[in-house]
This record gives structure tokens, sequence and C-alpha cells, in this order.
């Protein structure tokens, strides 16, 4: 197909395009940068919709959507919680999912979750009228692929990215055209302590390593110390602004992974301006739905993987919780459980576990005897291998139960050892 020049004649309003939606529908949003805020404006406009179900990972800009007077049209559900649902799913006017990264496009695809409309933000069209999705390719691959009905916002300034992530013009029932920067996440400035964390993280990291870290202070801290790496490779779930002066740099040069060699791998990316116009046409950036880049089988296939995850509360057996702060949902699973796994498949491969030793000011161990009640194993105690904090590393796989307590306190925060080791020795299965 080559492309009608006239295509944009064929545009229409946001409320034109959202009127495909219908009341009952199963609706897929696009999510994180990617976020069609344009469109779901007008949506949550309309007065005559009831029980329409959203599903989306963490979306960006307001969530209109899920407002309390929005309840009886809208039901959100969240795939992987944002901030600004962690209140609506407390207060019960949304949901949330528990379920792997990497298992979300095979729920579109297989019918499990019949998708009736997906609302998505592309990147023009090409000669060949070929649209891609951009920042966010990860679940939006499938429900573009599946959805009855698929509307978008073609966005002038949305980056084209390559690898698997073309959506057809021809393929939208309606779109819409602006122009407007997509949403950034600028980075975060580490702390001391999550410094601390990048210095410790960054040593475990040999040459020749494939990378898996996602966005925020920590991973942040661990590549700022990787300058003096060789040969380092990425193949994640998404990546943010501090990958990019290690691929300029030379350090990460992709030439050892045996999955897409010679190209960095990831479903979406999130941060700021210079990430996007880094990923805008690059041939070395590869995006692909996440149950390719999640996928446990290819994922071990590289050497060395070093995964870096990050956690909420750890307890003395090593069940990690990452999604809740007890019953209260704060986050999801995502993809950590896939790389957990993955890396402690490959061949030299790191699984590691990141997280401060404390919470609530110093006032809290996240080291903790038991999880919180309703708190989600994110991580089993049978996954679990390296655990990090500012106080050191080690490998809980292949310990006891005994000894990965006495392990996980030798980095917990000098202040609640003592009550710690009282603790361990009151646990019933530890008992002479």
């Amino acid at each position: 197909m080559t492309l009608d020049p006239s295509w944009k004649s064929r545009a229409v309003s946001a409320e034109d395009a959202v009127a495909h939606v219908t009341s009952n529908s199963r609706v897929f949003v696009h999510g994180a940068a990617a976020t069609p805020t344009l469109m779901l404006e007008a949506l949550c406009k309309r007065g005559d919709l009831e029980a329409v179900r959203l599903y989306h990972l963490h979306t960006a800009g307001p969530a209109t959507f899920a407002a309390p007077e929005m309840a009886k049209r809208f039901t959100s559900v969240s795939l992987f919680t944002g901030a600004a649902l962690r209140q609506p799913v407390a207060e019960g006017r949304a949901d949330f999912m528990p379920v792997f990264l990497s298992d979300i496009p095979g729920l579109f695809s297989s019918g499990r979750i019949p998708l009736d409309v997906a609302i998505l933000q592309l990147s023009p069209p090409d000669k060949h009228g070929d649209c891609t999705l951009g920042t966010s390719i990860d679940t939006a691959k499938a429900a573009a692929d599946s959805a009855r009905i698929v509307i978008a916002e073609i966005n002038e300034q949305m980056p084209r990215t390559h690898g698997n992530s073309v959506v057809r013009l021809d393929r939208l029932h309606a779109f819409v055209l602006s122009n407007h920067p997509i949403y950034e996440s600028p980075p975060i400035v580490p702390n001391e302590i999550e410094a601390r964390i990048g210095e410790i993280v960054a040593a475990l990291v040999e040459d020749g390593s494939t990378l898996q870290m996602g966005i925020g202070a920590i991973p942040d801290a661990v590549l700022r110390r990787l300058g003096n790496k060789h040969e380092l490779g990425i193949h994640t779930e998404m990546f943010s602004d501090g990958v990019i002066d290690l691929i300029e740099g030379g350090v990460v040069t992709n030439r050892q992974k045996k999955v897409h060699p010679g190209r960095t791998v990831t479903a979406f990316v999130s941060g700021s301006k210079r990430l996007y116009d880094f990923v805008n046409d690059n041939l070395g950036v590869e995006f692909h739905p996440a149950d390719r880049t999640n996928d446990t089988s290819l994922i071990r296939k590289n050497d060395r993987v070093v995964a870096v995850n990050s956690a909420i509360e750890i307890d003395l057996t090593g069940q990690v919780c990452a999604d809740s702060m007890g019953h209260t949902i704060f986050s999801g699973i995502g993809g950590q459980m896939d790389f957990i796994r993955g890396a402690a498949l490959s061949h030299g491969g790191k699984p590691i576990i990141a997280l401060p030793s404390t919470a609530a000011k110093g006032t809290m161990s996240r080291i903790t005897p038991t999880l919180k009640p309703g708190a989600g194993v994110v991580t089993t105690r049978g996954h679990v291998h390296w655990v990090v904090t500012e106080h050191g590393a080690v490998n809980l796989h292949g310990l006891t139960l005994r000894e990965r307590g006495e392990a996980l306190i030798s980095i917990a925060h000098p202040d609640f050892r003592s009550e710690l080791r009282r603790d361990l020795a009151n646990i019933r299965h530890y008992a002479v």
C-alpha cells in the first residue's frame, strides 16, 4: 500500500472518534508516555455511557475516568497501577488485576479478555501507510491486533520506533490528528542511600552482561556507575535516559547477546524528550511486545543477564513483596518474575532485588520477620537470589531458612538487627 497523500483529510474530532465506544464495552487504553489524553478527555465528556471497562497499564496525566463522578460510566482495571489509580483502587472505585506483564498480550489475543475497542496514540504513517506505537509496544500491540475497533490519536511528536511496532493506517476505524509533546518522566537524582545501592549493584555487573533495569533512582544510580564496563547489552521491558550515555559511550554494544544481537531491546520507554529523540527512527533500538521481551525462554539465552528489580519489603525467608503495602495496591507484578527467573536460568546470570533497608524516614525496616497481612508475594523465596541494600549484598540461593534469615539481617539497617535476630530466634521453624 502506498500512502494516499490526502490521508489527513480523513481525520475526525476526538468526540467523533470516541463515538465508537458504546456502553458495556471492553476498552484498551494505551499507557505511559503514549497515554492518549486527548481521546480520554473526549470519552469522559460523554454522559450517555454506562459500564465501560478500561484496561490499561499505568497511565500518565489526569485519570479523570477514575474520578468518583465517573463510577457508573467507567471501571478502570489496572494491569499495573500507577500513582493516579492507587487511591481509586484503594477506595474500590477502580480495580487491579495481578498478572505477569508477559501474560497480558495473551489475554487479549486469546480472547480471554475480548476487546471491543483499543484507544491508541501513534506516530504518523510513513509512505507505506505504516504508523507505529511509538514509545509503548508492551501490551498495546496485542490490543491493536485483536480489538474489533481501533481508534487513535496520530501525534506528530510521537517517535517512530522500530521492531514489532507497526499499526497500519487502514487498521484504524477513526483517527484524530495532534501535535503536542508526549508525557515526560524527568530523571530522578539518587539520594545518598540510593547512590550506595547503585555502587553495590554495579560491582556485581561483569563485562559482557545483558541488563534489565527499570525506571527510578536506584536503576539510574546503577547505570551511572557502569562507565568502566565493557560489551554490555540491553534486553529489558523498559528503559529510561540512563541508558543513552552508555550506548553513546560505547559501553553498551549488544554484540555479545544471543537474542537480537547488536540491538537494544525493550517493550517501552519512559523518560525525557532526549530519550524520545534518541529512539526516534533509531534502528539500533528494537521495540517488541512484552510476551517477547519478557519471555523467560528468550531471556535465559543471553549470558550473564543482570536483572535489577525493586521491592517494598522482604521477609526473613526471602519472600519479596513488590506490588502492595499490605492490602493496599501500590504498583503491580509487572515483569519482575519474568526477569528474575530468566536471569537465574541465564549462564552466569544475577537476579537482584535492590531496596533501601528502611522506610518511613528510617523508622521501619524493609527487611521484616513476616510480610504485612495482605502483602503480595511477587517473587517467591524459591526464586529470589541476590538481595542488595545500602549495607551490602547477599545471595540467598542455596541457603536454608535459618541461613537466609541471618544473611538478610546482615544487610538490614543496624538499628533493627538486634530486633530481627530476636524475631528470627522466636519463629517456630527456626527453634532448636
